[in-house]
């Protein structure tokens, strides 16, 4: 799943998709540069989780395109959507683990799937995850055994199992006390220093946004109302931008 041209993984041109009526992305238009951590910043029902799942194809446009590697995610066939995945990880807020199984074979889950590995080559795999994610003690745990911040790593760890080069991370921050929220940044920086893939955050934390963004996206009204290096967004002239930046009360923003 190389990048056509290098730079962008996902590319995302003027994206339309509403439910019952309700203009959830009213012309969304971005870019997701490789190798890199961008984060999808902006208030609550701003369509950002709706963003993320037209990326791995959950969801198709009203109108526009999403190409990742080049691709173009609503004309790929089912076989094409499923090597896509393939090379996707995705954690969503929960962690999103099997209730019924324990944590080792949720982690293992995605190698039984999708690959014809050995049982021992699998328990390789799925102890050097857990190790990564400070899980390794916790093998024959039930998830509702697991702290929520524990979910999140569990859901991390699985959501590395088959190196995708692409990873995707639907607030893994909610729920999270401070400072669990600075440690799974960190370990998300790590990781995809690590393996050098393509990270995509949605989150609400500011502070989280700016230490592990390398790019930041933020939506607001169903639009890109800016996007570039924090940098960049520091150094922003836009209104929304800095009010949203400084969680200031005077601004564009309202209670709506």
């Amino acid at each position: 799943m190389d990048s056509k041209d290098g730079e962008y993984m996902v590319e995302v041109e003027d994206l339309h998709k509403g439910f019952d009526g309700n203009q959830v992305l009213d012309g969304v238009t971005c870019q997701i540069p490789a190798g890199k951590i961008s984060v999808v910043m902006g208030p609550s029902g701003t369509g950002k989780s709706v963003l993320l799942r037209h990326v791995v194809g959950l969801l198709y446009p009203d109108k526009g395109d999403v190409r990742v590697a080049g691709k173009s995610v609503p004309h790929l066939n089912e076989e094409e959507l499923l090597e896509l995945r393939r090379n996707v990880g995705m954690l969503f807020q929960d962690g999103a683990l099997f209730s019924s199984m324990n944590l080792y074979d949720n982690v293992a889950f995605p190698l039984r799937q999708h690959t014809k590995k050995s049982e021992r080559d699998i328990k390789e795999i799925v102890m050097q995850r857990l190790e990564e994610v400070g899980l390794q003690e916790a093998v024959t745990k039930m998830p509702n055994e697991l702290s929520g911040g524990m979910r999140k790593r569990a859901g991390f760890a699985r959501a590395l199992v088959l190196e995708p080069e692409l990873l995707l991370f639907d607030e893994p921050d909610s729920g999270l006390d401070p400072v669990r929220t600075a440690l799974l940044c960190d370990l998300i920086k790590q990781i995809q220093r690590k393996y050098n893939s393509t990270g995509v955050v949605i989150s609400h934390d500011i502070k989280s946004c700016f230490n592990i963004g390398d790019h930041i996206i933020l939506l607001h009204g169903g639009k890109v109302v800016d996007q570039g290096s924090k940098e960049e967004l520091q150094r922003s002239t836009k209104p929304f931008t800095q009010q949203f930046i400084k969680g200031a009360v005077e601004g564009p923003l309202g209670m709506e």
